[in-house]
């Protein structure tokens, strides 16, 4: 699922305006109709993300019974510099946030996978769990099956493991 990037489609506007801002003088009309720009811009941002949050959420919720979500460490996730800018824009909490309120409304279900259950790691097929598996590893070997694709893993692997909604499928 592609977002919008909000913030990255419009991050020149508000740099330039920002710019503007911090060479006015303090406490000048020039310096609060400067204010004023990059709040417009920032509030532009934040309208545009969250409408297009709503309009994704509730269309998942109206289109599917049941919804699984990985639950990850947004927080911790933030902290990394390099990614920090496009988990912030894609605003993966407050997607699950939504989910979870228009699950209640709709009457569907929606499961929440634990951060920690090795879906990536385990085979689809077999259940085979490997000890490392490196981030740019996209493919690897079983011993029983022999190739799986890490993506299609984790989707069977969760698809056939959900148990009871809102909670973490178990640790095996």
């Amino acid at each position: 699922m592609l977002t919008p990037r909000h913030l990255t489609s419009t991050i020149k506007h508000l740099r330039k305006a920002q710019k503007s801002l911090s060479r006015k003088q303090k406490a000048s009309r020039n310096r609060d109709k400067a204010r004023l720009k990059v709040a417009r811009l920032q509030s532009k941002i934040s309208d545009a993300r969250k409408d297009h949050l709503h309009k994704l959420t509730t269309r998942l919720i109206r289109e599917n019974q049941t919804i699984v979500v990985e639950d990850l460490a947004v927080k911790n996730m933030v902290k990394n510099p390099k990614l920090a800018r496009a988990i912030s824009d894609a605003a993966w909490g407050e997607l699950v946030r939504q989910l979870e309120y228009k699950q209640a409304w709709y009457g569907r279900t929606l499961v929440k996978i634990d951060r920690w259950f090795p879906s990536s790691k385990r085979c689809g097929h077999c259940g085979h769990v490997v000890d490392k598996l490196p981030l740019n590893v996209r493919e690897w070997a079983v011993p029983t099956v022999g190739r799986t694709t890490t993506g299609i893993s984790m989707q069977l692997e969760i698809f056939w493991r959900w148990d009871t909604p809102l909670q973490s499928v178990e640790r095996t």
